[in-house]
């Protein structure tokens, strides 16, 4: 959880158990989050997916960052909905109607059809909804897409501390697990009194604790 949580890389989270009395190599760190990780993000990703299908799907929010893999650029592509909940993360070479639309329909399969979809100008989106059919539901605007915007500073922060990546299968299956931890212990802070979120974290807290033991 401290690894893929919050930024720190594998010899930070060696340094805090050491300072907890756990003594353990960064390398035991790596190999637990590979072995676990994408297990607990698929569990976290199963139950909020049934539970928030319908909720998440009002309006979605689509853009696609710069990544840089072995000094070659790559593109992922990311879907969030209106509250900011990350609903998937994809690692394309390029950033055409081709990449465009696997993302899309990566998504809607899993997530079903939104009724609204902002993106920026990019011109494969408007080319691949319009192969699905949904052409009419995307808008764009400068200011419109300032919630994924700002969403992408959690994994530029773990971008940093991992030193970038080296593989795109590393990237993808980190990207994953990454966006269900997010999205478990996200509780938009700012916008609830501290009782409230005081409660909603010792719930998340809890809910990880359960799926470690299961």
């Amino acid at each position: 959880m401290m690894y893929v949580r919050f930024p720190l890389s594998l010899r930070n989270v060696e340094d805090l158990l050491h300072e907890r009395g756990i003594e353990i190599n960064h390398e035991s760190v790596r190999f637990w989050w590979n072995r676990f990780g994408p297990l607990f993000a698929a569990e976290i990703r199963r139950n909020r997916v049934s539970r928030l299908r319908s909720y998440s799907n009002w309006q979605w929010h689509l853009d696609e960052v710069f990544v840089k893999i072995n000094g070659e650029r790559h593109y992922l592509w990311r879907a969030i909905d209106h509250e900011g909940e990350v609903l998937e993360s994809y690692v394309t070479k390029r950033r055409n109607k081709r990449a465009a639309l696997e993302f899309l329909r990566k998504t809607m399969k899993r997530h079903g059809q939104p009724e609204l979809i902002v993106t920026d100008r990019l011109r494969s989106y408007g080319a691949a909804m319009r192969e699905i059919g949904n052409a009419e539901k995307q808008t764009t605007g400068r200011y419109l897409n300032n919630r994924i915007e700002n969403s992408h500073l959690p994994f530029r922060r773990r971008e940093r501390a991992m030193s970038r990546f080296r593989r795109i299968r590393s990237l993808q299956k980190f990207v994953a697990v990454h966006a269900s931890v997010f999205n478990h212990f996200n509780q938009d802070r700012s916008l609830s009194k501290r009782e409230h979120f005081k409660l909603n974290r010792t719930v998340a807290l809890t809910e990880w604790r359960g799926l470690c033991a299961a």
